[in-house]
């Protein structure tokens, strides 16, 4: 069972002036996959509170955060940096391949700012803010996410026999 945690970064949806569409989305992929949300928050664009909720969710041990929205060029745009605040280790083959397989689609896709990383036992991965481009960047990275959830738990011991 892999776990999972959505965290939603939206000015307008933390303060209900705007129906969060992105985190529905993700949560409606992970339990397709059969997988267990076991939380979700709606967070303001302010680094300290993204970060706050990615420290939470990792040191409660969900195996996979999700966060949706602020990876761009806006103003308030700050998810990435939140991101690197909180990581040990990077991990850019998700969003490599996220942003790869977007500029496929569109050449807005280059204009993501997003980070993949991995803390204590969790993995991290920002996702864009629009459900289409949460279904399609799941999409390019899914089959990764259970190899790299067996990795972090330590229960693969050699890639290579994969």
């Amino acid at each position: 069972m892999i776990t999972v945690g959505i965290i939603t970064v939206s000015d307008r949806s933390s303060r209900n002036e705007r129906e969060d569409l992105s985190g529905p989305e993700i949560r409606r992929w992970a339990q397709a996959k059969e997988y267990t949300v076991l939380k979700e928050a709606i967070v303001p664009d302010e680094i300290g509170d993204i970060s706050q909720v990615l420290r939470d969710f990792s040191d409660e041990g969900i195996q996979v955060i999700f966060t949706t929205g602020g990876t761009g060029f806006a103003p308030r745009d700050v998810t990435p940096e939140a991101t690197l605040a909180v990581l040990e280790k990077e991990a850019p083959g998700f969003t490599e391949a996220m942003r790869q397989k977007s500029m496929e689609i569109t050449p807005h896709g280059m204009l993501s700012r997003a980070r993949s990383g991995i803390r204590k036992k969790s993995l991290i991965i920002n996702l864009p803010g629009s459900p289409k481009a949460v279904r399609e960047n799941l999409g390019f990275i899914e089959k990764a996410i259970p190899h790299a959830v067996e990795l972090l738990r330590g229960t693969v011991g050699d890639c290579g026999s994969v």
